[in-house]
């Protein structure tokens, strides 16, 4: 009896693997070529400051530790963790309420320790109480998404006008209140750690969070599941992969982060408002979208959140040198989110293309 030849699938050769893997290093490399471009502007823009200054006031030592790493540390955090949840496809637009509900909550439980406590009494209260928040918030927006299947946008609209209405209601306006100081060894160790003039400890606490979110994102199988769910939720799904986990775990890495931020935030004003993170789900999700995560899931990395953050940074760091009114930061960062959705677009069809001539000669 003859056989019928079974047409061969379309598998995915080595070449389109190798292809796809390399398009985040290309896209990390060109954004390291605008913040070249940038610093080289920027350098120029500030020689010709018409503020007389002793030093070049954007090359300033000050100005690039304390004016753009300490500036950048609580976006950048946050990013990361909007970064693992965009690739599985989601949003989270609640990371500033997250932020403002997690920094109010570490404050309010921080006043309460002693001023003069030592660092190994504040310190853990202070990381553990807005961390523990934020992780909360995060697993109740990914209950909401997984168990409701309600779409990502909604469920973090909604989280973010209760959490707003929440601080209104819970805490007084500004934490600590009246009277109460936060301990000294926070305030030393989050401005000044190393006895400095320059606040290292953000930038390095920012460092950690990257480091951390590539490992996850690149070196673990969980990380792998998070793309995979992202580039196609129904392929990871007859795959074996528990989808509503890896959903719902990014959700509480985001909260997590948001919570990290918010201990950042703490430290740089030494006090929380209830209006705190107004804006900040912008200013985030701009930085892991310029850094090269796809809104259309399955595409990203925590290396491109730091770079993407650094260069919306230096933006706002040169209209500050220029003088420019400061709103014009808004203009410039919406712009950014539209060229960056284009070229991702633009490369996403140029990639597909170069897939379907792979698999034509194949």
């Amino acid at each position: 009896m003859p056989t019928v030849q079974q047409p061969m699938p379309t598998a995915v050769t080595p070449e389109l693997t190798k292809r796809r893997r390399g398009l985040p290093r290309m896209q990390e490399l060109g954004l390291i070529v605008v913040i070249v471009m940038l610093y080289g502007l920027l350098t120029v823009a500030g020689w010709l400051n018409p503020i007389p200054t002793a030093w070049n006031s954007f090359l300033n030592l000050d100005n690039q530790v304390n004016g753009i790493g300490y500036a950048m540390s609580i976006y950048a955090i946050m990013a990361v963790g909007m970064t693992c949840v965009i690739i599985t496809g989601g949003i989270d637009i609640s990371v500033g309420a997250i932020m403002a509900f997690a920094a109010l909550s570490g404050a309010y439980v921080l006043q309460f320790v002693p001023e003069h406590a030592p660092w190994y009494v504040a310190m853990p209260v202070a990381f553990g109480v807005p961390i523990l928040a934020g992780a909360l918030c995060g697993a109740i927006n990914g209950a909401m998404v997984v168990g409701f299947r309600m779409h990502p946008f909604i469920v973090t609209l909604s989280t973010l006008s209760m959490l707003r209405g929440l601080c209104v209601l819970v805490f007084p306006n500004t934490v600590p209140v009246q009277g109460k100081t936060l301990p000294v060894c926070f305030v030393e160790i989050m401005s000044y750690g190393f006895g400095s003039r320059l606040r290292l400890v953000p930038a390095i606490i920012m460092l950690i969070v990257v480091v951390l979110g590539a490992i996850f994102l690149q070196l673990l199988v969980v990380g792998r599941e998070t793309y995979a769910v992202g580039g196609n939720t129904e392929a990871a799904r007859f795959s074996g992969i528990r989808v509503w986990w890896a959903t719902m775990r990014v959700y509480v890495i985001m909260g997590v982060c948001a919570g990290v931020a918010a201990v950042v935030h703490l430290g740089k004003y030494n006090s929380v408002s209830t209006n705190d993170g107004n804006g900040y789900e912008l200013l985030v999700i701009a930085s892991a979208v310029v850094g090269g995560a796809s809104l259309l899931g399955g595409r990203g990395t925590a290396i491109g959140a730091l770079l993407g953050t650094l260069v919306i940074s230096l933006i706002d760091n040169g209209i500050l040198i220029l003088r420019w009114r400061t709103d014009t930061t808004k203009i410039i960062i919406g712009a950014s989110i539209i060229l960056a959705v284009g070229i991702d677009n633009l490369s996403l069809y140029i990639m597909k293309r170069r897939e379907a001539q792979v698999r034509s000669k194949a």
